[in-house]
């Protein structure tokens, strides 16, 4: 299976990756620059750039610079979502809901520091 690549802008590059090493378990792959880092976790690698920095920073056509913040996001699965987010919000971690349950299982949205969403994940109790 090859590695997933997701981009996050981020306004401050070493918040984020203080956040997705410190809260997360990713690991820091490449640090090139003070606007971008490359960090990884299982086969799932997440580009970190700040706006305008390198091509994937820099404005659009029309002048619009892209920023940080949307819905779109990735997923962690995780064993315990109740005891994750427990740890989180001691470590004062922001969510944008409370835990969701459904047929499916159970899902809250994190926020990274500028504001891009996180969801993690436990999978139903198969019986």
């Amino acid at each position: 299976m090859s590695t997933v690549v997701v981009r996050y802008i981020v306004d401050d590059v070493d918040a984020a990756v203080d956040f997705y090493t410190d809260h997360l378990k990713f690991e820091v792959q490449m640090r090139p620059a003070p606007g971008f880092a490359a960090l990884e976790r299982g086969r799932l690698r997440l580009l970190l750039n700040a706006p305008g920095v390198g091509g994937s920073g820099q404005a659009m056509p029309d002048g619009t610079l892209p920023e940080p913040g949307g819905w779109n996001r990735f997923q962690i699965e995780v064993e315990d979502l109740a005891a994750t987010v427990e740890r989180l919000k001691d470590q004062e971690a922001s969510f944008r809901n409370e835990i969701v349950a459904g047929k499916g299982g159970k899902q809250i949205l994190l926020e990274d520091p500028a504001g891009n969403v996180v969801e993690l994940f436990e999978p139903p109790v198969e019986s």
